[in-house]
């Protein structure tokens, strides 16, 4: 399949992340990578490419990036915009251009949402030097641009910076070009984004609410009057995915199976109890002081709740469900997840320890409730 030019899309659901490998002629390359890299190695495997270039459209703010782990698995060189001081890779500037085959990647910069965004167009030499498809990071979304609030003392001079970035390099590529952005619908990069995951820079430029103020100056006001919000776990992140410097999952400890008198122990050590398991279970009873984020909800909300200087400790239905908590956490650093309650709630109430509940009312009787009132 090498002869056959692709693009493919791998998606972190809860995260609303999106990351492509694109190759051609043997080589490809991966753009945002994510902290767990295996889909990125079976895809390059399944088109017969071996993966050259790693680029990182900016220091992305909401999961672990995991350029430096696929460097170190494949060889292939990272490569990032100016204007931050990286710990890792290199340095590109706008015109650089990188071939993979009949793919023509070029960098365009587009600082913004950060000073050190990048783009980048893509060409099927084969046809035309001219862009068929670009990758613009958290610049440009589907129904959105990115959030310029990450430097508040320079708030207007970002503001102005994005919308130079829009209007005057990425919409004048052409309405016809292809549009791959580096998150869709419930990140929180962004707000209002489409819940498709298809568009064109002309479908944007007429129908995404955020281009239709082309006038520079309004475009500013209505930044600066934007408020979003920004979870603890941001910090972490741009602190890993700016320096390279985020262990490797390689060297992770997987969690061990804890009796419910080792679970103690961990607690009584200051671990914090995570109960993952689905909200009417843990209305029936649980740990009195755990905190309960059901699994499939991890990646949208323990970056708000949960710290990174304890242990976790899971209270799962089954195994199975410490399999599906650690890839979340993994992807936005929880990586002290030690051990997890073997058994679940059953092991832990046949030992006679205290147990709370959460009561539980039926839309009737709260119906009823409210009509005596």
């Amino acid at each position: 399949m090498a002869d056959k030019l692709f693009l493919e899309v791998v998606r972190s659901p809860g995260l609303a992340h999106l990351s492509y490998l694109v190759g051609h002629g043997g080589l490809a390359a991966v753009i945002d990578a994510r902290r767990d890299g295996e889909p990125y190695l079976e895809l390059a495997r399944a088109h017969g490419c071996r993966i050259a270039h790693l680029f990182e459209t900016h220091r992305n703010e909401d999961y672990v990036t995991g350029s430096v782990e696929l460097a170190r698995r494949t060889g292939a060189e990272i490569h990032h915009g100016s204007g931050l001081d990286w710990g890792f890779g290199r340095e590109v500037t706008e015109g650089d251009e990188f071939r993979l085959g009949d793919i023509r990647l070029r960098v365009l910069a587009t600082p913004g949402h950060t000073d050190e965004s990048i783009s980048l167009t893509l060409a099927d030499a084969a046809f035309s030097e001219e862009p068929v498809a670009v990758f613009t990071g958290d610049a440009l979304f589907l129904g959105d641009v990115g959030r310029t609030d990450f430097y508040p003392e320079r708030a207007r001079e970002v503001a102005a910076l994005l919308h130079h970035s829009l209007f005057e390099k990425l919409l004048p590529l052409g309405d016809h070009v292809l549009l791959y952005p580096a998150h869709g619908a419930g990140s929180v990069c962004g707000s209002g984004m489409a819940s498709r995951e298809f568009s064109t820079l002309g479908y944007e430029r007429r129908f995404n609410p955020a281009l239709q103020v082309a006038d520079r100056d309004v475009f500013i006001e209505r930044k600066l009057a934007e408020r979003h919000m920004q979870p603890p776990y941001f910090r972490l992140m741009e602190h890993y995915n700016q320096h390279g410097d985020a262990p490797a999952l390689a060297g992770l400890l997987e969690p061990r199976v804890l009796t419910p008198d080792e679970f103690q122990q961990a607690l009584d050590r200051g671990a914090v109890a995570l109960d993952v398991r689905e909200p009417e279970a843990f209305a029936g009873s649980f740990l009195p002081g755990s905190i309960h984020i059901p699994k499939d909800m991890l990646a949208a909300y323990a970056g708000w709740l949960l710290p990174f200087d304890r242990d976790l400790v899971l209270v799962p239905t089954e195994p199975a469900d410490v399999v599906a908590a650690l890839k979340p956490l993994r992807r936005i650093g929880y990586d002290r997840v030690t051990g997890y309650l073997g058994g679940g709630m059953h092991a832990w109430e046949t030992t006679g320890r205290e147990l709370d509940a959460v009561g539980v009312v039926t839309a009737r009787q709260l119906q009823d409730a409210l009509a005596d009132d």
